[in-house]
């Protein structure tokens, strides 16, 4: 039925020819209009087409009707009427069914309708096992209201072909609640040539847990083919949300040759209807009706129900207990309802009956920063005036102004700004339910109308206040939401928390999965703007009609939010004054300015300091910054200039990190899902230098990896952050056919610098050192440290990063990026990130100690001095190595030479010493042989008068011959070497003489 709303692809020749063989067929019966139907030939050129009949069961009758000249090919009827073929005219739809006119609409999803397909597409490359085996199971399925898509990791593309005789357009509704799918929807035309599609069209945004999208896009005549695709990501181990489609609505076709009967559970009483309604509660309806049939009294239906059910008993899943609001006399209590719309009955076995209500009690106090209003009402204080929810409101006192907020700890009503609701998407039994429950000191989940419901609680805030005294532009934290929650779960349970900024789009900050204690979650908020915060609580994604884990809650204790315009003063803080005196008005303070406490005055911070953030009253409120950091004009961030130094055994080494200063990345991999689907980690590092702006970003659902620049993409498809260091994972084009890569699941793993330093922890944040192999160089290591504080469901105290700079000559100056070969994925455990960027950037500045001179022989006279680095070199950058040099030089030095003359002389003098006692001894000797042959005559010897020669004998050497007894100066000099010699005082000869006795000294 549905091939005669479209289009035929036979030519009129084969009608014609058709015509004409039944004609010549004389033995057969004559066609009646049973036999055959018409339908439209292809348009020629001209626009024209022809109405032909065609049998049922070729060759059964003759006399077929001839083709007549049809309607022109861009005609289409009305909405609610058909094309009625035998008089080419337009007629009104019956009742129970319904038509678009010149469109058709799939709503009705027991089973995928005919011409529809799913089908997985495969690896083009890479990847591990057969993919086709793993994926075999995975398609596109039919849930009744809406089709779902695959649960697993698998590419899986529902298709569907459609022929345009004019432009046209296709809208679908969709919920899309998980950035851990990639959900496309893309045109191919006859030729398998996908069609320009801007990036919005293409990239489907995601929704809020429970509400449904539209999506419409434009379809050119012709062939166009629909694909919407989808792409898991299980890297987690955690089961991805599937997406949901209905109501698919394509405009543009030729003609309709039928109307569509309404599906069951809806019907259409007037003719000429383009829609089908409803039925109504308790009412049911089968295909094709005009009017809905009520259930009997022992049985129930739902909105939009086929058929009805048999009542069960009353169980104590079946009511829930509420706070009532305080009365006049400041009392509540606990009354038990049940839940709407009753489906159960009291009154036979087995069926439980409603609790009686409780005894009153009395109300809680009013939350802080209201007041109670005669006993029962609590109002906001007036603006300038505050209140702890005991007691009146009053005025801030000198010097301080009110703390605008909100702080929701008392759940006796459910504040003005916020509101509950449930969702579910296959039903409409709990639209009129309250998803959440008022219970005195906490707000707890309802009970919902099945297990899957989103049980949905919001909390809306125009926009954020900052103290006067705060300055707006360098504010790096505009307010904060802090809640404490806890679940307690038997089955599947996840509570979602999420962030609408400006109405834009949803998107889930956390979430938490099963039982929980109890515990606190903040989130900061970095801009102003709107926001919508909401939690929604969900006991199973199983698609159940029941409820069986009706005891499966969450709990929210209290929520404070900081700084919010509209809200209630609970307490006052400080504020710059102009002056002290009584009276003066709170002012704003510059950037990086404090309040003196002494004197109430704005006052700057110091140097390389920044403010916390939270407040900044008190020299306090300035924060140092970390070793190697600095902070920058506005006292906002500390940052790293791209600049270090470091003393070393009595020598101080400066780094030059300049040529670090651009966004550094490094992609890990490939890794592999279970059903084969490639994927890779992309970090970007944003290191030093940019004042400390946070320059490194990572996107989310669509990345062109050869384009750096986030704002060539449409600023709705991009959730990005901007942040020191960045994650992302990236799906490559080649790993499932996509024509661009895809990146998903961005997080910030730095959003404060710490510092940097050669130690291997610092402020809680540890490098491990056994991640990386130990330098072989003298050169240390440079740490920088960073912390993102936000926790998480599983890094409790936030997530950190160490980014290790090491000194490696060999590298170029940019260097390279690792990640620890022990954890691929540059973490261990999920929360602490490690990098190893080897750069010869990272050595120190040389200096005049990083080399030493060498000093050449002296030839021609010239003496070249050459200097080389020293071995290994570990420096770059700083002092050059000096050129060679030369001087003059002598072959033998002035020095060799003085050292010659010595020499000489003392030779000489040796020679001459030689000489001189050679000849005394010889005189000696002669003078003493002299003597023995004198006193040898006679063969006595002389007396002692006699021993002198005779007078005028030897007289020419008298000079030589001393007679004394003090030795002389030559006497000396031989007494002391005789001395040396034998040890004695001197060396004698005794002669005899009548005399008195002479000691002759030779």
């Amino acid at each position: 039925m549905e091939k005669r709303a479209l289009w035929t692809s036979c030519y009129f020749v084969r009608f014609v020819t058709l015509f004409l063989c039944a004609r010549a067929s004389g033995n057969l019966p004559q066609c009646k209009e049973t036999d055959y139907y018409f339908e439209y030939t292809e348009c020629d050129s001209t626009g024209s087409r022809w109405r032909v009949a065609i049998p049922h069961r070729q060759g059964s009758c003759t006399g077929l009707p001839e083709p007549v000249r049809g309607t022109d090919c861009t005609f289409s009827c009305e909405a609610g009427e058909f094309l009625e073929m035998s008089s080419q005219q337009c007629t009104s739809c019956a009742a129970g069914s319904y038509s678009l006119g010149s469109g058709v609409r799939f709503d009705q999803w027991d089973s995928i309708p005919a011409g529809f397909s799913s089908l997985a597409t495969y690896l083009d490359s890479g990847g591990s096992g057969d993919y086709s085996l793993t994926c075999n199971n995975s398609s596109w399925t039919a849930q009744g209201t809406h089709l779902e898509s695959n649960r697993d990791d698998c590419t899986v593309s529902l298709v569907y072909a459609v022929h345009l005789m004019k432009q046209g357009s296709v809208s679908f509704d969709y919920q899309y609640v998980d950035s851990n799918v990639f959900f496309e929807f893309f045109i191919q035309n006859d030729q398998c040539q996908e069609m320009d599609q801007t990036g919005s069209e293409k990239w489907i945004k995601l929704t809020t847990s429970g509400e449904w999208g539209t999506h419409t896009v434009n379809l050119k005549t012709g062939t166009n083919i629909l694909y919407w695709r989808t792409t898991g990501m299980l890297l987690g181990g955690k089961p991805v949300k599937p997406v949901l489609l209905k109501n698919i609505q394509i405009e543009g076709v030729a003609y309709t040759s039928e109307c569509f009967p309404c599906r069951p559970g809806t019907f259409s009483k007037t003719p000429g209807s383009s829609t089908c309604d409803l039925c109504p509660r308790n009412t049911y309806s089968g295909k094709g009706a005009s009017s809905c049939t009520h259930c009997s009294e022992t049985q129930y239906s739902q909105e939009g129900w086929s058929r009805c059910k048999e009542r069960p008993p009353c169980s104590e899943k079946d009511y829930f207990q509420i706070h009532t609001a305080c009365d006049g006399e400041g009392k509540t209590q606990i009354l038990y309802r049940w839940v709407e719309p009753q489906v159960c009955v009291e009154n036979v076995t087995g069926a439980v009956t409603l609790p009686p209500s409780a005894e009153k009690e009395d109300c809680p106090p009013c939350n802080p920063g209201f007041y109670m209003h005669n006993s029962s009402t609590c109002l906001p204080c007036p603006q300038g005036t505050y209140s702890d929810g005991t007691a009146e409101c009053q005025r801030c006192p000198g010097g301080t102004e009110p703390s605008l907020g909100y702080e929701y700890k008392w759940w006796n009503i459910l504040p003005r700004n916020m509101k509950t609701s449930c969702f579910n998407v296959g039903n409409s039994k709990c639209d009129e339910m309250n998803g959440w429950e008022v219970a005195g000191d906490h707000i707890r989940s309802g009970v919902g109308g099945s297990d899957n419901d989103y049980l949905i609680l919001n909390l809306r805030v125009p926009g954020f206040k900052l103290p006067t005294s705060v300055d707006d532009a360098s504010a790096t934290e505009f307010g904060r939401i802090t809640f404490i929650f806890e679940t307690n779960c038997s089955a599947d349970c996840e509570l979602y928390f999420m962030i609408d900024v400006n109405r834009k789009s949803t998107n889930v900050v956390e979430s938490w999965v099963g039982s929980k204690l109890r515990q606190a979650y903040t989130h900061i908020m970095t801009k102003n703007a709107s926001v919508s915060y909401t939690w929604a609580f969900q006991r199973t994604n199983k698609a159940i009609d029941v409820r069986h884990y009706v005891n499966d809650i969450a709990k929210i204790y209290s929520i404070t939010v900081t700084n919010a315009m509209d809200g209630s003063a609970s307490g006052c803080h400080a504020c710059a004054m102009m002056n002290q005196q009584d009276g003066s008005s709170c002012v704003p303070c510059p950037a990086g300015h404090f309040i003196n406490k002494d004197t109430n005055q704005c006052q700057e911070c110091p140097s390389n300091t920044f403010l916390s953030g939270h407040h900044i009253y008190g020299l306090e409120a300035c924060q140092p910054c970390g070793p190697g950091s600095k902070s920058n004009k506005e006292h906002s961030v500390c940052f790293n200039d791209c600049t270090f130094s470091h003393m070393d055994q009595n020598r101080t080494l400066t780094y030059d990190l300049s040529a670090l200063n651009s966004v550094g990345s490094i992609m890990n991999g490939p890794s592999f899902t279970s059903k084969g689907t490639k994927y890779y980690h992309q970090f970007n590092i944003s290191l030093c230098g940019a004042e400390g702006k946070k320059v490194a970003v990572c996107t989310d659902n669509v990345t062109d990896l050869s384009s750096k620049d986030v704002q060539n993409e449409s600023a709705d498809l991009n959730n990005f952050v901007e942040t020191f260091v960045c994650q992302s994972t990236i799906i490559p084009a080649d790993g499932r056919g996509f024509r661009t890569a895809l990146s998903s699941q961005s997080i910030s793993l730095a959003d404060t610098f710490l510092g940097a330093s050669v130690d291997n922890s610092l402020d809680g944040v540890t490098a491990s050192t056994d991640l990386f192999s130990e330098s072989s160089r003298k050169v240390p290591d440079i740490n920088f440290f960073y912390r993102s504080p936000q926790p998480t469901a599983s890094c409790l105290n936030g997530r950190s990063t160490v980014v290790t700079l090491r000194c490696s000559p060999e590298k170029s100056t940019r260097g390279e990026l690792t990640v620890p070969s022990k954890c691929p994925a540059g973490t261990c455990n999920g929360c602490e990130f490690h990098f190893l960027w080897e750069s010869s950037s990272a050595c120190p500045l040389c200096t005049e100690a990083d080399y030493h001179s060498i000093e050449g022989a002296c030839k021609g006279g010239v003496q070249d001095t050459l200097y080389v680095w020293n071995e290994p070199k570990l420096c770059a950058k700083g002092v050059p190595l000096l050129n060679k040099t030369s001087a003059h030089c002598e072959v033998v030095g002035q020095w060799v030479k003085a050292g010659i003359g010595g020499g000489a002389f003392m030779a000489a003098l040796l020679v001459s010493l030689t000489c001189y006692f050679w000849k005394k001894n010889k005189r000696l000797e002669y003078k003493y042989s002299r003597l023995v042959m004198s006193a040898n005559k006679d063969c006595e010897l002389p007396a002692a008068d006699s021993c002198a020669l005779a007078e005028g004998e030897g007289e020419e050497n008298d000079d030589d011959v001393v007679y004394s007894n003090t030795p002389s100066l030559l006497g000396k000099l031989k007494a002391i070497a005789s001395k040396q010699a034998d040890g004695d005082n001197s060396e004698s000869v005794q002669l005899k003489s009548s005399q008195a006795e002479r000691w002759v000294w030779g």
